[in-house]
């Protein structure tokens, strides 16, 4: 969608006149390095071309207006600035809600409400990001409407990260944030989580491409089980520290974390930390490989990664897991996985491009047989990260 067609859909549900200004926010997959990034690791996530457009205008009063063109039998949803706590009913609208909330702890004080038109391609609950999208997206809305030229894109990743956490109650990491604020074409962000260094790293894929394929599966446990993830690391980062010198299981690689995994008092919470320890240093290697031009290291890693998603952090589904199984059938699949939260969502898969075609064909076709409904597929290019449209 293009700034035009931004405008006139806005002024077309929230009326015409006043300055309208048009945004856009990428979703993102992350190619390896899952639940490492509040676990002190590092993540390898790239922006998509998917993501969120918005138009936005200010008021005069203290009135806000929302409106989804995702959801437009929800009309348009109004309140102020007043009215800031986050409810159930407000749905969606919670998100820039909250970096409203944000900006203000932080002393970016908002004085004047606005009427805000978001309209997104990310498939709803596919595990692409949507919410960091959303959140991004808002607060470069508000940064660029209310002057507040000192945020930095990386200042708005940390607020949406902030706001998911303390306003929405999602206890995620920064790398969904991260990587719609700071993406860049045709690259992967190669990000330390502990420390916010960040590198990028240009995905030279040779002859393939990557390819997401939405299982269309969300379980609904998403949300209590990513912080149950989290606590159990927690727990088991507690219990290294009493017999090793770590601030964060990221701070671990393999023969340390074998040499002291005893100390974890629970079973589960040491097969977490073990999946965080390990997938923290398979990322590392990974970007190794892609620069160094070994893409079957690098699918190599990705399998790796599936694996032990699978049966040491447990965020995989039936469903996921026969799309990971299928793509392998496929002579041309180079590594695939689970990528997201979890419970459902998207794969990851890196597919030669001789083989995209079958890949799409049969992977649908089984899958539609084995599961009771079609797959989507995307076959994505990195993008750039959030920016004001043209």
């Amino acid at each position: 969608m293009d700034s035009i067609h931004l405008k006139e859909q806005f002024e077309e549900k929230l009326g015409a006149g006043g300055d309208i200004r048009t945004y856009f926010a990428p979703g993102r997959v992350n190619l390896i390095g899952e639940h490492t990034d509040y676990n002190g690791g590092h993540v390898f996530p790239c922006a998509l071309t998917l993501g969120i457009y918005g138009a936005a205008r200010r008021r005069e009063d203290r009135v806000i207006r929302f409106f989804s063109g995702n959801f437009t039998k929800a009309g348009i949803v109004e309140t102020s600035l007043d009215d800031l706590v986050p409810s159930k009913e407000a749905g969606w609208t919670n998100y820039p809600k909250g970096i409203v909330w944000t900006l203000k702890k932080r002393g970016f004080e908002i004085e004047t409400g606005f009427d805000f038109m978001i309209w997104g391609n990310i498939p709803n609950g596919s595990g692409l990001s949507s919410s960091a999208a959303l959140e991004v997206l808002t607060g470069l809305m508000l940064k660029d409407l209310y002057g507040f030229d000192s945020l930095t894109m990386q200042d708005l990743a940390v607020i949406g990260q902030y706001s998911e956490n303390n306003y929405n109650g999602m206890n995620c990491g920064i790398m969904d944030q991260f990587a719609s604020a700071m993406g860049k074409e045709n690259c992967a962000i190669f990000l330390d989580t502990a420390t916010l260094a960040y590198e990028y790293a240009p995905i030279i894929l040779k002859d393939a491409r990557i390819v997401i394929t939405n299982s269309k599966v969300k379980h609904s446990l998403v949300s209590s089980a990513y912080n149950d993830r989290r606590r159990e690391c927690e727990e088991a980062l507690s219990d290294l520290q009493k017999v090793v010198k770590i601030n964060s299981l990221g701070d671990l690689n393999e023969e340390e974390f074998e040499a002291h995994k005893d100390a974890v008092q629970s079973d589960v919470c040491r097969r977490r930390a073990k999946h965080a320890v390990y997938e923290n240093q398979r990322t590392i290697h990974a970007v190794d490989a892609l620069k160094a031009g070994n893409i079957e290291e690098f699918g190599r890693l990705i399998d790796a990664s599936h694996v032990s998603l699978r049966d040491d952090y447990e965020v995989s589904c039936p469903e996921i897991d026969t799309l990971v199984d299928l793509a392998h059938e496929i002579p041309g699949t180079i590594g695939s996985r689970i990528t997201g939260g979890g419970f459902g969502g998207c794969t990851v898969s890196i597919v030669k491009n001789e083989s995209i075609p079958e890949f799409i064909e049969k992977v649908g076709a089984a899958y539609k047989e084995k599961v009771g409904h079609e797959a989507e597929f995307y076959v994505v290019d990195a993008g750039e990260g959030a920016h004001i449209l043209a």
